[in-house]
């Protein structure tokens, strides 16, 4: 015969479910931070049919959804950044409607949603300031990999991009994507090297994922990566007030390391800035530019459709350029002229939101140190995307993410159970 439970005893195996499931759901989305650098997808052929990506973040996603079923306590919508979020995601799909090319959008909107996903991710599992922690060193450990890649492929001398640029697989398969990600990691590699209870093997970790993303984005002769790994660089040692002689000596290192190591070709390459009208590639920037004014011109509050760009390039470039689409080169002109003001404002908000909490999150005594590498990765990051960059980019979100993460963490904020006192947030390295 069939005994009933013991009072409470259903809630505490739930409980303990739904903290398994939580576990479960993190370490997927700690896979899916290694994989977007690693991307083995892209040179194990095994991998390919598996379709990792989006294995890992959907897999996340359901044991999340699950786990908060099993406490009964709802979904983190990060406050106004997740408002101004899913305005934008409608505002985007809402684009079907007078886009250009409704195929275009349809396939640009997928994939927008589907990175979009890991900043939901990230904001409701990186709820301590280990969870943060250990996100971030999946970045950098990931990076390894993709550096690695682009030093090797410049040494072999093939397929490279203007006969001298390195580059990679897939996304990293442009020089200019190759050095704003990898620029992305450096911040944070710093912000684990300078802080003093960071373990020898993380920072060891740490030194050479930093010396091999560096020797990767000189390779890459990227311009507007090269300017994101500055300001990354600079803005973290501007904050790092507590061990200012230690950001100083740390930044200095690695600027004399560019500039002695740096073969001669990167810094002609560089010395271009001042004379773009002799530059072909700066001036594919200065006529996108000029696509994306025109673009918002002549549809100001709409756009031209989401990932609509090229589409609308033979309607504004100038004639002699006409034959030859090329992308925005500026995510923020990119949104202007595809999503219009509306869509424009809102992405706005919601990164300059986030940007906004992690500096804000860098002052905590705890978790500030990892909160400034990470508004210094914010920093340099976005300043990259002033020279390209993707909506439809999953770094983009989960850097977004933890800097929202940062500030929540900060705040000790506790998420409670309805009807009960135990907190699923800890303020500790312990959870």
């Amino acid at each position: 015969m069939r005994t009933r439970a013991a009072e409470g005893e259903g809630e505490s195996g739930a409980w303990k479910l739904a903290e398994r499931r939580d576990r479960w759901a993190f370490l997927l989305l700690a896979a899916f931070c290694v994989q977007i650098y690693a991307a083995p997808a892209e040179w194990i052929p095994a991998f390919v049919p598996l379709r990792l990506a989006l294995s890992l973040s959907f897999g996340a996603l359901g044991l999340l959804l699950l786990e908060r079923a099993g406490r009964r306590i709802p979904i983190h919508w990060d406050g106004v950044r997740g408002v101004a979020l899913f305005s934008f995601l409608i505002w985007a799909a809402a684009s079907h409607l007078w886009t250009l090319d409704r195929q275009v959008t349809d396939g640009w909107l997928v994939m927008v949603l589907k990175v979009a996903v890991t900043w939901l991710l990230v904001v409701n599992l990186a709820t301590t300031p280990r969870r943060l922690a250990i996100l971030c060193l999946c970045m950098v450990a990931g990076s390894m990999v993709t550096s690695v890649g682009g030093v090797l492929r410049y040494f072999s001398g093939e397929d490279l991009s203007q006969g001298f640029r390195t580059l990679w697989l897939g996304v990293y398969g442009d020089p200019n994507y190759l050095a704003e990600y990898l620029a992305l990691t450096v911040p944070l590699a710093v912000a684990f090297i300078a802080r003093r209870g960071s373990s020898f093997w993380v920072r060891m970790l740490c030194i050479v994922s930093l010396l091999l993303a560096v020797t990767c984005i000189v390779l890459t002769f990227s311009r507007g990566g090269f300017l994101g790994l500055v300001a990354g660089a600079l803005v973290w040692a501007m904050r790092e007030r507590t061990q200012r002689t230690k950001a100083v000596v740390l930044s200095a290192a690695l600027a004399v390391g560019v500039a002695v190591f740096a073969p001669a070709t990167f810094w002609e390459r560089t010395d271009t800035l001042e004379e773009f009208e002799r530059d072909q590639s700066a001036l594919g920037r200065v006529y996108a530019w000029h696509v994306a004014s025109a673009v918002n011109l002549d549809h100001p509050m709409r756009g031209v459709g989401g990932g609509a760009f090229r589409e609308a390039w033979p309607l504004y470039a100038p004639p002699e350029v006409r034959e030859q689409a090329l992308v925005a080169h500026n995510i923020f002109l990119d949104t202007l002229g595809e999503l219009g003001w509306v869509g424009f404002f809102l992405f706005l908000t919601f990164a300059g939101s986030a940007t906004g909490a992690v500096f804000r999150a860098g002052s905590d005594p705890e978790i500030g140190w990892l909160a400034r590498g990470i508004g210094a990765s914010v920093a340099g990051f976005l300043l990259s995307n002033c020279f390209t960059g993707s909506l439809a980019d999953a770094h983009l979100f989960v850097l977004l993410g933890l800097a929202g993460a940062a500030e929540r963490v900060a705040a000790r904020e506790e998420v409670l159970e309805a009807g009960a006192a135990r907190p699923v947030m800890a303020a500790s390295w312990g959870g």
